[in-house]
């Protein structure tokens, strides 16, 4: 049988979709935890703790579930390694290894390690997962891996871990006691406690089966030309103004609306001028599609400041912290469903737990519209209507507003638009470094977001 080792996982961990840093040099990776969930001489399970240390002297911890079982001729999916007749292999979407994982939330099982232990747990009242689901992967995922149990349940597995509780867990618990029912409900988790830190390492919620991603539902109305999809954003808008008044409603200092300091929108601008001015210096001097903002950067941070001087009013919140239509899901009987409240996956834990203003995650929803409008025709040679995002915006916000609590908004429409340009134009920089970075053919999106905020009047 293979022996686990870390030098056999350095090459393959790297190649990861889930694999956070693949542009830095890694200079070592070592097994710093194996917890042996199943002990089997034909197919045991491991769950490994493997850190991965990077030249710059910083380092990343990973979750890793490790199967090993006879080696075939054929090529199997997740194999890591063949070796004496044996191949590792990564267990997670394996359905005989999915569903031996998914039976031990049913008995809320502990298992112990060197230096700690893995502690399954089933939320109260839940159904049974049983002992054998069927088990199928979920598909391609940046961050985590999903996979389906029984067409019932969705079982998360958190890749790269940090200590603390991971904000889907966070959220979903304290959604599901506000009694908001558009989520997709928590049945159980599982966490590691020990001497390398105390972590959350994966979550169990409903699989909702009938219902369409957000982002495809968007695409599929524009190159229809289905108007429909416009009244059902008012709904979504509602159902996000009612997720905010639910997370602001709580005297629970994790969740406890916080007033802003006097210096809090002074702090935010200072740091979206740094980012502005990191990301001028490495704009593309030859691309066309920069060139509507190429050598604009200091009338943007310009306008930054002129925008900033009213006062954030309002409260600040735990939010979604990665708002956009990929993170909904549209029901059949109109109805909309939020998903995936970690927030963004290259932000620190710590950082993805700090309260901001709820409008923050508005202007992720509005930046979606705007990509959406883009996508449409970037993907499928169908262009938007020239009022489609403006359309689409007007009614998100309609929504939004007839069920948001105002007392978490700034008072008056000048100082709430003015807050919400603001995220906008942050989110948009973000955009912008993600898209020259990763997919040069979509720098245009943020690019004209980024335009048309310089082209609008500045809220009186």
């Amino acid at each position: 049988m293979v022996t686990v080792d870390a030098t056999f996982l350095e090459g393959w961990l790297v190649e990861q979709r889930w694999f956070a840093s693949k542009s830095r040099d890694l200079s070592a990776v070592n097994l710093l935890e194996t917890l042996t969930l199943r002990e089997s001489d034909e197919q045991p399970l491991v769950l490994a703790l493997v850190e991965a240390r990077f030249a710059t002297g910083t380092h990343e911890l990973y979750q890793v579930l490790l199967g090993a079982r006879e080696a075939t001729p054929k090529d199997e999916e997740g194999t890591i390694l063949e070796k004496a007749g044996w191949e590792l292999y990564d267990a997670v979407g394996d359905p005989e290894q999915g569903g031996i994982l998914a039976g031990f939330f049913d008995g809320d099982r502990e298992i112990p390690g060197a230096h700690g232990c893995v502690r399954f747990h089933h939320t109260e009242g839940a159904p049974a997962m049983g002992s054998h689901p069927d088990v199928r992967p979920m598909g391609a995922e940046q961050s985590n891996s999903s996979v389906i149990l029984d067409d019932k349940f969705v079982l998360k597995v958190f890749r790269r871990l940090e200590a603390g509780d991971n904000p889907e867990l966070e959220m979903l618990k304290f959604l599901t006691e506000q009694g908001f029912q558009s989520i997709a409900r928590l049945q159980g988790w599982y966490d590691y406690s020990g001497e390398l830190m105390d972590a959350t390492l994966g979550v169990v919620q409903d699989y909702v089966g009938d219902a369409t991603d957000g982002w495809e539902l968007a695409l599929a109305a524009i190159g229809a030309g289905d108007d429909s999809l416009i009244d059902r954003l008012r709904d979504l808008g509602a159902v996000t103004g009612d997720m905010h008044r639910a997370l602001g409603s709580s005297m629970d200092p994790d969740f406890a609306p916080d007033e802003p300091s006097d210096d809090a929108l002074a702090l935010l601008t200072a740091t979206i001028d740094e980012q502005i001015e990191r990301v001028w210096v490495d704009l593309p001097q030859d691309d066309p599609a920069v060139e509507p903002i190429l050598h604009r950067g200091q009338e943007i941070r310009d306008r930054l400041q002129m925008m900033s001087h009213v006062g954030v009013g309002g409260r600040y919140i735990r939010h979604h912290g990665d708002f956009h239509l990929g993170q909904t899901l549209a029901k059949p009987d109109g109805g909309w469903v939020i998903l995936d409240f970690e927030g963004e996956p290259a932000r620190s834990l710590r950082d993805r737990r700090r309260k901001r203003s709820p409008l923050r995650d508005v202007a992720g929803m509005l930046r979606s519209f705007a990509y959406a409008a883009s996508a449409s025709e970037l993907l499928h040679g169908k262009a938007a209507p020239a009022d489609w995002e403006e359309r689409a915006r007007a009614a998100f916000l309609e929504g939004y507003h007839a069920h948001v609590d105002p007392k978490l908004l700034p008072a008056g429409h000048a100082a709430i638009d003015k807050l919400l340009a603001i995220f906008e134009l942050e989110k948009a920089v973000y955009e912008l470094r993600y898209e020259i970075d990763n997919r040069p053919e979509w720098v245009g999106v943020p690019v004209a977001g980024i335009a048309r905020l310089l082209q609008e009047p500045l809220p009186s």
